[in-house]
Order: structure tokens, then sequence, then C-alpha cells
């Protein structure tokens, strides 16, 4: 059986995504997707599983490998809060669910990877706190927290992972590039990860502003 990489996804559908925001967030990962389709190391291995979250978090495409991912169309209610710290807590259960460990006999998964998209700050800033010790605790290969538009605050995200990126804007042109990055961080760490060496992010395009 492959080792597989397992990257987690967590994408803000809060009220303020409404409009152009969501569908630049669509267009944006469903080109990521195809992107990825383009590395054979990536088809081999990854396998890709999206939470979004506002009032709720739902996991809306369970862990699902690259070949037979179809197309996701990501939506938002015409309001409410940001529920990053339930995002967490789903996320946390179901890595602890889903990543197989290595045994003596065999080798596990490699190291997962997050992703946090958010245009804003938790709604539900306790439980967000709590939930940081055990998303740390499951030992990510990278975390990256990527705060979007001008609302965005990057400070909780910064607790959670020094890999922040800050996006000006929420269009399709910055979502594009951003996923792109994604794509090229994936990429670089299905082939670091068998090197035993900690995954270094690839250096972003001017677009993104990375937090240091």
């Amino acid at each position: 059986m492959n080792r597989r990489l397992l990257a987690y996804f967590l994408l803000d559908t809060s009220g303020s995504m409404r409009g152009e925001p969501i569908a630049a967030l669509n267009n944006g990962f469903n080109g990521l997707v195809s992107m990825l389709r383009s590395d054979p190391q990536a088809m081999d291995s990854l396998h890709i599983s999206v939470i979004t979250f506002d009032r709720d978090a739902n996991n809306i495409v369970p862990l699902t490998d690259l070949a037979t991912f179809s197309p996701v169309e990501i939506k938002c209610p015409e309001s409410g809060p940001t529920h990053t710290g339930l995002a967490l807590e789903l996320v946390s259960n179901l890595v602890r669910k889903e990543l197989i460990k290595g045994t003596a006999d065999r080798k596990g998964d490699w190291k997962p990877l997050l992703f946090i998209f958010t245009d804003g700050k938790p709604s539900d800033k306790q439980r967000y706190k709590e939930n940081i010790s055990k998303i740390k605790a499951l030992d990510f290969g990278v975390i990256v927290g990527c705060a979007a538009g001008p609302d965005a605050k990057i400070d909780d995200l910064m607790e959670l992972t020094d890999n922040v990126v800050k996006l000006d804007n929420i269009d399709a042109n910055t979502l594009t590039t951003f996923f792109q990055w994604v794509s090229s961080s994936i990429e670089m760490g299905s082939k670091t990860q068998g090197t035993g060496e900690g995954m270094t992010l690839p250096p972003p395009p001017s677009e993104l502003n990375i937090i240091v």
C-alpha cells in the first residue's frame, strides 16, 4: 500500500465571504486540484479533505484521493459567524481517525498538511484557543494560515502556526496566485517527506505577504 499524504483544507464560508470572495475561492480551489493532477507524485499519494466553517463546521469533501476528487461547489450562508475553533476541533478528530500510523511491519502515512483560509477572526475565540494545542499535538508536516481580505486578522493564526500569509484582496487573480503557491507547497511537501527533512515552503509570489 502506498504511503498517503493527507491534506486538510479549512475554508471560511462565513457570511462575509458572500459574492465575489466565494466565487474566487471556488475558482481558486478547483484550479488547485487541476494543478496538482499534473504532478505524478501527488497523483500517487495525495488525499484531500475539505472542511468549511461558518456557524457550523462541515466536512463537505471527506478524505478523497486526488485521482477521484471531483470539483466542489463551496457555498456560504447569507450571514453568520466564523466558528474557526469548531473547524479545528473537527479536523483534529478527523486526523486522529484517518491518519494511518506506522507500525513495525509497515510505514504509515506521511505527516499530514493543514491549510486554513479565513477572511476574519474566530467568533468562538475560547474554543479556538482550546483547540490550538490539540492541533499542535498532531504533528502536521506543515500548517499554513491564510488571512484574506482587508478585515482578516493575522494574530489568531499566528498562535496556531508560524506560516501565515496575508492577502490584501479576495479576488480571482489573488486567490489563483495563492492556490498556485499552495500547489507548489504540496508538491514540495510530497518530495521532501521521504528525505526525513522538515518541510520548507517555496518562496511566495509578490502578491502574497508572508508574515514573519
